[in-house]
C-alpha cells in the first residue's frame, strides 16, 4: 500500500511538472503566434553624431527638450545604502525619478507597492506611471538600485527613435525561444510600449501576476512574455561599433576581462564610449562612477557635442 502510495504521489509530481513546462512554452510560443506583422530581432543603434551637427541650432534646443525621461528605481529595505547613493548620483538627471519600495521605508520617499515579489513590484510600478504620467513623459526606463546610468547618453540613442512606436530596448538575452531585455541593464518602454502593456496588465491569461505555474520565472522574462501578446519585442542596443550600451556588469568587471582577453586593446576591447548603464555597483562606486562621467575634466580641453541636454527644471543635477 505504501509503495502505491509513493508511486501515485511520484506520478502526480512528474504530471505537474510536465503540465508547467508545457504551460511555460506555450505561454511564449502563443506570442509568437499572435504577432501582428513578421518580426526580427534587430540591433538598434545610436544616432549618427554627423547628422546631428547638420540640425541648425533651433532645432537642436527643441530636440533637447523633447526627450522626457521618467526613471523607475525598484528597491527593498535591505538596498538602503545602494538606495541612498543612487538618490545622490544618477537620477538627479532623470526627468523624474522615482523610488519603488516593497514596504514603507522611513528614510527615503518612496512609492510602497507593499510586495517583495519583483514581478508584482515591476507591474505596479509601470501601472502607476503610466496612470499618473502618461502625457508628460515620452521613455521610461527601469533600473535597480545597483545600476548607474548615464541619461544624457541614453537621450542621445534615443534621439532618431519614435515614442509612438512600440519600443523595448537593453540588453537582450535568449532563453529558449523567449528573447528579452535584462533588468540589470536597465529597460527602456516608449510611452506607446507603455500604452500597450497597461492594456494587458488586467488581462491574466495573457499577462498573468504569477504566471499560472509551479514555479517561478523571472520579472524581467515575465515582462518580455506579456509586451509579446502586444506586438512589442526586444531589441538590443548598440553604438555604431556594434559595443553595448546597456551593461549587465561594472566597469571594474569589464576592464579586468579586457585586460585577460584584450591586454594590448584594453580600452578598445572594455566598452563603448556611449553607454548608457553599468551594473552591480556598490554606493562607493557609484559616487566614483558619478564623478569621473560628470565632474573630472581636463583642463585646456573643450568638449564640442552637438547637442545639449538641459537639467531638468529644480534639478540639482552635477
Amino acid at each position: 500500500m505504501l509503495s502505491e502510495s509513493s508511486s501515485f504521489l511520484k506520478g502526480v509530481m512528474l504530471g505537474s511538472i510536465f503540465y508547467a513546462l508545457i504551460t511555460t512554452l506555450g505561454h511564449i510560443r502563443i506570442g509568437h503566434r499572435n504577432r501582428t506583422h513578421h518580426h526580427e530581432h534587430h540591433h538598434l543603434q545610436a544616432p549618427n553624431k554627423e547628422d546631428i551637427s547638420k540640425i541648425s541650432a533651433a532645432e537642436r534646443m527643441e530636440l533637447s527638450k523633447s526627450f522626457r525621461v521618467y526613471c523607475i528605481v525598484l528597491v527593498k529595505p535591505k538596498d538602503v545604502s545602494l538606495w541612498a547613493a543612487v538618490k545622490e548620483t544618477w537620477t538627479k538627471h532623470c526627468d523624474k525619478a522615482e523610488f519603488f519600495s516593497s514596504e514603507n521605508v522611513k528614510v527615503f520617499e518612496s512609492i510602497n507597492v507593499d510586495t517583495d515579489d519583483m514581478w508584482l513590484m515591476m507591474r505596479k510600478a509601470y501601472k502607476y506611471a503610466f496612470d499618473k504620467y502618461k502625457e508628460q513623459y515620452n521613455w521610461f526606463f527601469l533600473a535597480r538600485p545597483s545600476t548607474f546610468a548615464v541619461i544624457e547618453n541614453l537621450k542621445y540613442f534615443l534621439l532618431k527613435k519614435d515614442p509612438s512606436q512600440p519600443f523595448y530596448l537593453g540588453h537582450t538575452v535568449k532563453s529558449g525561444d523567449l528573447e528579452y531585455v535584462s533588468v540589470d541593464g536597465g529597460i527602456v518602454l516608449s510611452i506607446e510600449s507603455m500604452k500597450r502593456l497597461n492594456s494587458l496588465l488586467s488581462v491574466p491569461e495573457k499577462c498573468p501576476e504569477q504566471g499560472g505555474m509551479i514555479w517561478k520565472i523571472s520579472e524581467d522574462k515575465q515582462l518580455a512574455v506579456c509586451l509579446k501578446y502586444a506586438g512589442v519585442f526586444a531589441e538590443n542596443a548598440e553604438d555604431a561599433d556594434r559595443k553595448d550600451v546597456f551593461n549587465t556588469k561594472s566597469v571594474g568587471l569589464f576592464i579586468k576581462e579586457a585586460m585577460s582577453n584584450h591586454p594590448n586593446q584594453v580600452v578598445e576591447g572594455c566598452c563603448s564610449n556611449m553607454a548608457v548603464t553599468f551594473n552591480g555597483l556598490t554606493p562607493n562606486q557609484m559616487h566614483v562612477m558619478m564623478y569621473g562621467v560628470y565632474r573630472l575634466r581636463a583642463f585646456g580641453h573643450v568638449f564640442n557635442d552637438a547637442l545639449v541636454f538641459l537639467p531638468p527644471n529644480g534639478s540639482d543635477n552635477d
